[in-house]
Formats: structure tokens, C-alpha cells, sequence
């Protein structure tokens, strides 16, 4: 499919159980500022204009999905989530073969990530409208690292002035993305997020500056955080 301008899709990885967190709900669907973790992570993508749909890989045992704010929007289509991220995302690239061109961008986001703010989407989508590959919204590390063994003995500080925190949306090219992603299987190969799977086809991803709230909810103290970053957004 060829087009005089990329479309943009996105893709919401929501399979995963979130074992951290120490609650017999997947934390996607925590309450938190009078929704679900998971409806504010939608709700920013699907306010976006520019973005033509939402692929949300659930899990095929999923029992929460349809209780959502958006388990019935027109612009969010359900895939069934795999065992790992990466699967999950694949799936979601698979179910857009048919319509996707390869110079199209894909936005992979959080599930687990309700504060994204629509400046920071913005921002993403202009600064790599015309990257050959894609990159992601990121932070430069401010806190002291330390690499540790197995015992938790500190063997050396790194260095943090070339250190970033990942965040997503991370935005790739749909032909570069999924043979990244696919090659990765294919070679038993791990990976944590897209930009790691782009990262070992070889190719470079561009960092995005992006605000340090976007955080991600992986343990119980992080639901305090978000839900006291999205009500100082409603006060501003």
C-alpha cells in the first residue's frame, strides 16, 4: 500500500498480570483518578487526530476488558495479547498487514502508563516525522547508578551523563518495527521494549525528551504518584 503521506497506528500492550503489585487485579485495571489505569493510557491516544487506530492486545483470559471506558470505542480494535510483550505487540502489527504501509509509524504505549501528556505526544510524533527509523520519549537519567551482584554488593558506580529512562510511546516505522520484532523471536531473542528489538536489527533510535511524570505503575506506591500527577494536571 502506498500512500503521499505515513499513517499513524497505535498499539497497547495489555496482557501482562503485573505480579509486582500484589493485587489479584492485572494493574491496568486499578482504579485510579475516577477511571481505570488503562482508560487513561487510552484516553490521550485516542484524542490524538492523527492517530487512525488502536490496536489493544488483551489476553485471551482477560475478564476486565469489557468493563472499560473504551472496550467499545470506534477507533480501538482487540487482538488477543501473547505470553511476552513482544508477542503481544507483534500480534498487533499482524492484525495491521493488510492496511499498514512499511513507511507507516506505529506508537507502542503502556498500558500501565496513564500519565502521558499530549504535549509529550505531540512533541514525539513532530520531532520524528521524518526519522528514516523512529525512536522514543525518554528522560536523562538524574539519579546515581549503581551495578550490583547477586547479592546486592555494589561493584562499581556508573557513569550518568549518556543514561536515559525509556519511556513509550515509542514510535517506529511498521515495516522496520515488525521485521525487528519478528527477527527477535526467530533468534530466541529477549527483549523489553521496541527500541531494544530495533537496536539489535542494527538500526539507531532516536531519543525524545519527555516529561519525567509519565510513569509507569509497577508498584503500589505508584498509583499515589499518578493519581497525585493527573489531579495537579486538572488543577492546571
Amino acid at each position: 500500500m502506498n500512500r503521499e503521506a505515513p499513517c499513524f497506528w497505535a498499539i497497547v500492550p495489555a496482557a501482562g498480570v503485573g505480579r509486582r503489585m500484589g493485587s489479584t487485579l492485572p494493574k491496568q485495571y486499578l482504579t485510579l483518578h475516577g477511571g481505570l489505569v488503562i482508560d487513561h493510557a487510552l484516553a490521550t491516544l485516542v484524542a490524538h487526530p492523527t492517530i487512525i487506530r488502536v490496536i489493544v492486545a488483551i489476553s485471551a483470559l482477560d475478564e476486565w476488558w469489557a468493563e472499560t471506558t473504551h472496550a467499545r470505542h470506534l477507533r480501538i480494535q482487540r487482538v488477543t495479547g501473547g505470553k511476552e510483550r513482544a508477542d503481544s505487540v507483534l500480534n498487533g502489527l499482524l492484525a495491521l498487514e493488510q492496511e499498514a504501509d512499511p513507511m507507516d509509524w506505529v506508537l507502542v504505549h503502556d498500558a500501565a502508563r496513564p500519565c502521558l501528556h499530549p504535549n509529550d505526544l505531540n512533541n514525539l510524533i513532530a520531532q520524528l516525522a521524518s526519522h528514516p527509523i523512529g525512536g522514543l520519549l525518554a528522560a536523562p537519567l538524574s539519579d546515581t547508578v549503581k551495578r550490583a551482584d547477586d547479592t546486592g554488593r555494589v561493584l562499581e558506580t556508573l557513569p550518568r551523563e549518556q543514561l536515559w529512562r525509556a519511556f513509550t510511546p515509542q514510535m517506529f516505522r511498521y515495516g522496520a518495527l515488525r521485521q525487528a520484532l519478528q527477527q527477535a523471536r526467530a533468534d530466541n531473542r529477549c527483549v523489553t521494549d521496541e527500541a531494544s528489538a530495533i537496536e539489535l536489527a542494527g538500526n539507531v533510535p532516536q531519543l525524545v525528551e519527555g516529561r519525567s511524570d509519565n510513569i509507569k505503575i509497577t508498584r503500589p506506591e505508584d498509583l499515589a504518584l499518578a493519581e497525585f500527577y493527573l489531579s495537579q494536571r486538572d488543577r492546571n
